[in-house]
C-alpha cells in the first residue's frame, strides 16, 4: 500500500468491494448471532451467550460501517464541505464505546457465576460454537481476501471484530470440551471474561484512534516534523508558523500552515514552490494542504511559531472538520 500512486487508482474499486463484502458478512453474522444467543439461553452458557453479544455487536459495528460507506460518498454541500467523509469515524467510535460496556457487563455477570456456579449443557454449547467457529473462519478470510482491512480504521474495526468473535467460539469450545468431561463449570464463565477482555482491548484501540480523530489530533501516520522541514527545505521559505495537521477521514490527512517569502516572488513563482511543496507532501500522506504565502512584513503572533502549535494546538481549526 505505499506506493501512493497504484494506491490512488485502486481506490473506487477497493471502496465498492468493501461494501460488498460488509454486506455479505453481515447478513451471515447477523443470522448467526440469533442463533447463538437463543442456544446460550437454552444451554445456559455465558459464554455462549457473551460470544453471540459480541456478534450482536458485530453486526450492529458491520451495519454502521456499511452505512458509513453509503454515506462517506456522498458529495461534499455547502453546509457540508468535506462531505460526510467523517461520519464513519463516527461510525468507529460509537462502535468502540458499546463493545467497551458490553465487555464490562459480562464480565460483571461472569463474576457473579463463580460463587454460583450453574449448570450448562456442554454438547448444545459445543455444537452451538463449533458452527460459530467455521462460520466466524468463513467471514475473516472472506474480509480479509476481499477488504481493505489494512488501512482502513472502519474496514479495519470491522474484521478485528470478527476475529474476536472467532478466538470467543474457541473459547466456548473449549469450555463445552471441560464441562462435558470433567464437569468443570466454571469453564464458563472463565471462558466468557476471556472474551470480554478481548471485546474491551479492540474497543479500546478503535476508541482511542477515533476520537484523535475528532479531536483533530495530528495522525499516527505523518511525522509533523519532518512534514515542516521539507516545507523549509524549500530555498524561498524563510519559515513556517501556524501549522495545522488533522485527519478528515481514513485515508485523508489535511494540512495548513503560513509560510513566510521573499517580498519580490511572483505570483508564478509562487505557483511553482506550491506545487513543489504539495509533491512533496503527498509522499508524506498529506492529501489535502492549505499553504499561504506571506512576506516578514505580515504581522503574526510569533507564539504561533511551529514548534508551539506542535504541544498546544491553541488555534483550534474547527472549521475545517465539520
Amino acid at each position: 500500500m505505499s506506493d501512493h500512486h497504484g494506491h490512488n487508482h485502486a481506490h473506487g474499486h477497493v471502496h465498492t468491494n468493501n461494501k460488498k463484502v460488509l454486506l455479505i458478512s453481515f447478513i451471515i453474522i447477523g443470522l448467526f448471532m440469533i442463533i447463538e444467543i437463543i442456544g446460550g439461553f437454552f444451554a445456559n452458557s455465558l459464554a455462549l451467550l457473551s460470544d453471540g453479544l459480541h456478534m450482536l455487536s458485530d453486526s450492529v459495528s458491520l451495519g454502521v460501517a456499511l452505512l458509513a460507506f453509503i454515506y462517506a460518498e456522498k458529495n461534499a454541500t455547502k453546509s457540508k464541505t468535506f462531505g460526510y467523509k467523517r461520519f464513519e469515524i463516527l461510525a468507529a467510535l460509537f462502535n468502540g464505546v458499546t463493545l467497551f460496556v458490553i465487555g464490562v457487563v459480562i464480565i460483571i455477570e461472569a463474576i457473579r457465576r463463580f460463587f454460583v456456579p450453574e449448570n450448562v449443557q456442554s454438547t448444545e454449547m459445543f455444537i452451538i460454537s463449533v458452527i460459530g467457529l467455521i462460520v466466524n473462519i468463513i467471514v475473516a478470510s472472506f474480509m480479509f481476501k476481499g477488504g481493505d482491512t489494512h488501512e482502513n480504521i472502519n474496514m479495519r474495526g470491522a474484521f478485528l471484530h470478527v476475529l474476536g468473535d472467532l478466538l470467543g467460539s474457541v473459547g466456548a469450545i473449549i469450555a463445552a470440551i471441560l464441562i462435558w468431561s470433567f464437569g468443570w463449570y466454571v469453564a464458563d464463565p472463565i471462558a466468557s471474561i476471556i472474551v470480554s477482555l478481548l471485546i474491551i482491548k479492540s474497543s479500546w484501540g478503535i476508541t482511542k484512534s477515533s476520537l484523535n480523530i475528532l479531536m483533530e489530533g495530528t495522525p499516527s501516520n505523518v511525522d509533523i516534523n519532518q512534514v515542516i522541514a521539507s516545507i523549509k527545505s524549500e530555498p524561498a521559505i524563510h519559515a513556517v508558523h501556524d501549522c495545522h495537521i488533522w485527519t478528515i477521514s481514513n485515508e485523508m490527512n489535511a494540512l495548513s500552515c503560513h509560510a513566510v517569502v521573499d517580498n519580490e516572488m511572483s505570483i508564478a513563482e509562487g505557483e511553482q514552490l506550491l506545487h513543489r511543496i504539495e509533491q512533496t507532501l503527498e509522499h508524506l500522506n498529506i492529501q489535502h494542504m492549505t499553504i499561504q504565502l506571506e512576506t516578514s512584513a505580515h504581522k503574526h503572533d510569533d507564539k504561533t511559531l511551529c514548534s508551539a502549535v506542535l504541544n498546544t494546538h491553541h488555534h483550534s481549526h474547527h472549521s475545517h472538520a465539520h
